[in-house]
């Protein structure tokens, strides 16, 4: 949804249309219920509880996830305050001028490019300024929805340090891996043939995945063939 959403920003700016303000507020929006959704704590949770939280609501929450409102530099706080501010005109420009969001005076001037353009810079502000300090902390790794990618510190860190082995699995087109600590402790996972290729290569997938289709084709022709003979 982040993705779709910046791509429907680029379009409606390009176009010159006013539904890039709603698309700019939305995105800030998005991003902090991304950066959420990966940093709250379940057992302690800072996500806004109403069904429909405001804006201001959301960025609140993502400043208190990311611990930016406890920076006691009074600078910075002040620094804070005016990005929530920044949050603030957005969305009510959004409110006043969005094109899609809620229906508008048919007769309404279109913003400028100027003003549209501001409202971009504003939400780049804001979500440059989360995105930052939320590459400080580590997410939830049991449930982040990051990939795998992001994590190359702590990748490489596990893959010096642990021993790996697979071996037959008791179970048919399967796999155990075997991962052994540094603690001698040991991790079995098991893992079916079509999980592995489904999960890592999509491409090898369709291929086995067309190769059986054609071993089951002739299993059954087999098999009538073998009746007809009867």
């Amino acid at each position: 949804m982040l993705q779709q959403t910046f791509d429907t920003l680029e379009q409606e700016f390009a176009s010159d249309n006013d539904a890039c303000i709603d698309a700019a507020k939305a995105i800030v929006e998005c991003a902090c219920r991304v950066i959420l959704a990966n940093l709250d704590d379940p057992t302690s949770p800072l996500t806004p509880s109403e069904q429909n939280p405001d804006f201001g609501a959301w960025l609140s929450s993502t400043v208190r996830v990311l611990q930016l409102d406890q920076v006691r530099d009074s600078s910075f706080r002040k620094l804070i305050s005016q990005y929530h501010k920044l949050a603030t005109s957005l969305g009510d420009l959004r409110n006043n001028a969005g094109a899609v969001s809620h229906g508008r005076d048919g007769f309404l001037l279109k913003l400028s490019v100027h003003q549209r353009r501001a409202a971009l810079l504003a939400a780049d502000a804001i979500i440059m300024f989360l995105h930052e300090a939320y590459l400080e902390h580590e997410p939830e790794l049991v449930r982040t929805r990051e990939p795998y990618e992001r994590f190359a510190r702590m990748n490489a860190l596990i893959d010096r340090n642990v021993g790996v082995a697979a071996l037959e699995s008791e179970f048919d087109a399967a796999v155990d891996i075997v991962i052994s600590l540094p603690n001698d402790d040991v991790i079995t996972l098991t893992v079916e043939a079509s999980r592995l290729l489904f999960e890592f290569d999509r491409d090898a997938y369709v291929t086995a995945l067309i190769a059986s289709r054609e071993a089951d084709a002739r299993s059954e022709n087999g098999d009538i063939a073998d009746v007809n003979d009867d």
